[in-house]
């Protein structure tokens, strides 16, 4: 028993640090149903997705296959949670491309070479972030920054695409305005069989699955089994364009432009080349995708472990994206996330376990070693659209409407981010939008909520005298202060009260109620210290009820319990208004 113990002990001090050890070892026989549907389901959504995403990048359409065989099988050992899908993604991919483009040609050794190194660095960043336990760093950004981010993102990343979808040749960017104008240049150019295409492949991912759905409900499908057939409309669009244009020749005909040659069979091993001047131009960026992945893989990974109970630990995500992200940089791949559709797709198709992504990189891998000849004749318009589709629903204006409801503060640091990506780009954006947050962090806590407060009948409650009917005592002052107390919000408190006393000649004693207070550093001690000699001038005496164990013993331990007086600490409000005879 004692052995046992040791053992089980052992185990779950490692499956903090390697979570397939709590899973794997727990394994029940029902999962496996949902893994293998969600397996197979997620594998054929990927495919397509993989391959469009590359391109996305800038790179060529087996990169994006090679990026989604290690990597999930890397994070589902280390990862924290059970659902998320790991592969490239959309927004990761653009800012790879944006972050590329500048220092070398596409399609060239030199550009894979340093698609590889940028794999490396998120991955060692991510590493470094996790090991030292930064994961707090989430907090910086609210969601309303969030939001606002991704959605310029996705309208970014679906622009990108109308060169796909129109048959025009212009140059990869990632500002905006700069590809507005590119489009607008080159409009004249259209391939119109290409925008033809591009125009039905689009229309075929948005009704397909809605149409097909129903008509199978009709024919009394169950829902378990409709769903994989309706989530593989992009590889049913990716056969069926792919046999149009090999048998009416339209690459040749119609001037449609294809994917081409893909290499068949696994990726070889692959060593990023460690030059220090390029590690240098490209850590911004590193920073910056590395954030954005983590972001959007712990966000999706963390709603849909609330779904079923579970929990995610951010530093833990930290490590396996880090060590996912350096597995791709070894196996020819690029850097990979949590995709928020995929990994929603995932859970629909009832992924119980990690072993579902482990499923669906063998489906990948299969897929290069034995079918890579059958995307010869995949159009670039039906990829374009495959991306269009998947980031429209990235597109998030109904929270915008529900912040500017609710609080306008957030809704306009959701416009401000917003702004901010399509007017500049994806990075600078994120920098603005961290800033936005931070800035409205400080304001709203620069004037914190403060209440003068009453006793509620003969009970010992005391509440908002502006809410609630309440009795007061002319000669007592009771203010509660909804806040920690630090150097941003302590001026605007010293203001307040004695604006307030100023306002009240009568008063001679003034309770400061401190039940929400959690902290208070340096400054509002010394601010609190020159309040209470400005009070004493007036003759009015200043006291503290409600005080927070952590907040007493600091106070205690830099003497200003001693120079206040002990007999000025009060454990409740109730009782220091009784103490001062004010019943």
């Amino acid at each position: 028993m004692i052995v046992r113990s040791q053992q089980q002990k052992w185990l779950d001090n490692w499956s903090r640090f390697v979570p397939i050890l709590d899973w794997g070892l727990h394994y029940q026989r029902e999962y496996l149903a949902g893994d293998l549907t969600a397996g197979i389901v997620v594998g054929t959504v990927l495919i397509p997705q993989a391959m469009a995403y590359a391109l996305l990048a800038g790179l060529p359409p087996q990169i994006g296959l090679y990026a989604s065989i290690l990597p999930p099988i890397v994070y589902a050992f280390l990862g924290t949670s059970r659902l998320i899908s790991v592969a490239p993604v959309a927004l990761d991919s653009l800012m790879v491309g944006a972050a590329i483009a500048p220092l070398a040609a596409e399609n060239t050794p030199q550009y894979l070479g340093l698609a590889l190194l940028l794999a490396l660095m998120i991955g060692a960043i991510d590493i470094l972030m996790g090991v030292f336990r930064l994961g707090f760093l989430v907090n910086f950004l609210s969601q309303a920054v969030i939001s606002g981010f991704i959605s310029a993102a996705a309208i970014v990343i679906a622009f990108s695409q109308v060169k796909h979808l129109l048959g025009l040749k212009i140059p990869q960017t990632e500002s905006f305005p700069q590809l507005l104008t590119y489009l607008i240049q080159g409009i004249t150019a259209i391939n119109w069989a290409t925008l033809t295409l591009g125009t039905v492949s689009i229309l075929m991912l948005i009704y397909l699955p809605k149409w097909l759905g129903k008509y199978l409900k009709k024919l009394g499908f169950i829902e378990f089994t409709i769903m994989p057939i309706t989530k593989s409309a992009p590889l049913l669009l990716v056969i069926v364009s792919s046999l149009l244009v090999w048998f009416f020749h339209l690459d040749r005909i119609a001037g449609i432009k294809v994917v081409g040659k893909i290499p068949q069979g696994l990726p070889s091993l692959t060593f990023p080349n460690l030059d220090g001047n390029t590690i240098n131009m490209l850590m911004p960026a590193a920073v910056a995708i590395s954030f954005v992945g983590f972001m959007e893989a712990y966000s999706v990974g963390k709603f849909l472990a609330s779904k079923r109970r579970q929990k995610v630990e951010a530093n833990q995500e930290f490590i396996a994206l880090g060590v996912a992200n350096i597995s791709a940089a070894f196996t020819g791949g690029y850097p990979v996330a949590g995709g928020v559709s995929r990994s929603g797709v995932n859970f629909s198709a009832g992924a119980n376990t990690p072993l579902a992504s482990i499923i669906t990189a063998l489906i990948v891998a299969l897929t290069v070693m034995f079918l890579t000849p059958l995307f010869y004749f995949l159009p670039q318009a039906c990829l374009a659209a495959i991306i269009v589709i998947a980031v429209s629903k990235l597109l998030d204006i109904a929270t915008l409407k529900r912040l500017w409801i609710y609080n306008k503060a957030d809704g306009i640091a959701w416009i401000a981010a917003f702004l901010a990506v399509l007017i500049t780009s994806v990075e600078k954006g994120i920098l603005f939008g961290a800033a936005v947050s931070i800035l409205l962090h400080l304001w709203r806590t620069s004037k914190p909520h403060i209440a003068v407060v009453g006793r509620v009948g003969n009970t010992e409650h005391f509440r908002n005298v502006l809410r609630h009917d309440v009795k007061t005592c002319p000669h007592v002052l009771a203010v509660r202060v909804d806040a920690s107390l630090y150097f941003v919000n302590t001026k605007y408190l010293e203001d307040y009260l004695i604006q307030a006393v100023s306002d009240r000649p009568e008063v001679k004693h003034l309770v400061l109620v401190c039940s929400a207070v959690n902290s208070i550093d340096g400054s509002a001690l010394e601010t609190l210290k020159s309040l209470i000699l400005d009070l004493k001038t007036r003759e009015i005496e200043f006291y503290m009820s409600e005080v927070k164990g952590p907040v007493m013993d600091g106070l205690l331990k830099v003497g200003f319990i001693d120079e206040l007086g002990k007999d000025h600490i009060f454990l409740t409000t109730d009782r220091a208004m009784r103490t001062l005879e004010c019943v």
